[in-house]
């Protein structure tokens, strides 16, 4: 494993790559639906997660003005209500916010702690303020700043948000290290100059053979590792 150098600001993506964000919508899925089997939630997630990655592209192709995914997640929320025949208000606004309440990877926690002892570690997420707020409490991730999408009406890999957390970050892109379990959101931070590692995750997309990234992780003690070997 070889050592990353020069690094000044780690960059960490949230959804995916230090949450479980599908094993947090189906506990939502089944909470709303207590009497569904393992197909239907599987079915119930997959069309949630469609219509927010669809709604997302629009947004990022200009179909669509920008709404957070706050509002998103409201929409996927109705459109599984009625998939699954409930209309409970209580318990369509319940599902809405399950996004606030996804389970931490094992490493998340702990990874993050021990970066922050040797580097400025900023969360850069998709996901809309009060969503990342109450996630980062439920979740117990630990950042220096966590920055949202939201505050430039983007989503990545938008290369307006990866610019968010250069700015942020105040020294030069080549000093900037995005970390992703999403090899699209690497290519995004690559693009506007920053280094990449990529770090495995069940849920992520992880790297073609044409990706050149300055490292790939099965989990975060490696990355730590890799970045505190001095």
């Amino acid at each position: 494993m070889a050592a990353i150098r020069g690094i000044e600001v780690v960059v960490f993506d949230v959804l995916g790559t230090l949450v479980d964000e599908p094993s947090g919508l189906r506990a939502g899925i089944r909470e709303a639906v207590p009497g569904s089997d393992e197909a239907q939630v599987d079915e119930l997630l997959a069309l949630w997660q469609r219509y927010g990655e669809r709604e997302q592209q629009r947004i990022g192709q200009g179909d669509r003005a920008y709404a957070s995914t706050s509002v998103i997640d409201a929409e996927a929320a109705q459109l599984v209500a009625a998939q699954a025949a409930f209309t409970d208000t209580s318990t369509v606004a319940r599902l809405a916010t399950a996004g606030r309440r996804l389970p931490p990877w094992d490493d998340s926690p702990t990874g993050l702690e021990q970066l922050s002892r040797h580097f400025p570690v900023l969360g850069l997420s998709n996901a809309a303020h009060t969503v990342l707020l109450r996630l980062n409490a439920h979740a117990g991730l630990r950042w220096h700043q966590a920055l949202s999408a939201e505050t430039v009406q983007a989503y990545k890999p938008a290369p307006e948000v990866y610019q968010l957390a250069l700015d942020t970050a105040g020294c030069a892109p080549d000093r900037v290290l995005m970390v992703a379990a999403h090899a699209w959101d690497l290519r995004g931070a690559q693009a506007k100059g920053m280094r990449t590692a990529y770090v495995h995750r069940p849920v992520g997309e992880p790297p073609t053979d044409h990706d050149d990234f300055d490292g790939r992780f099965d989990g975060l003690d490696q990355l730590v590792g890799a970045l505190t070997d001095r």
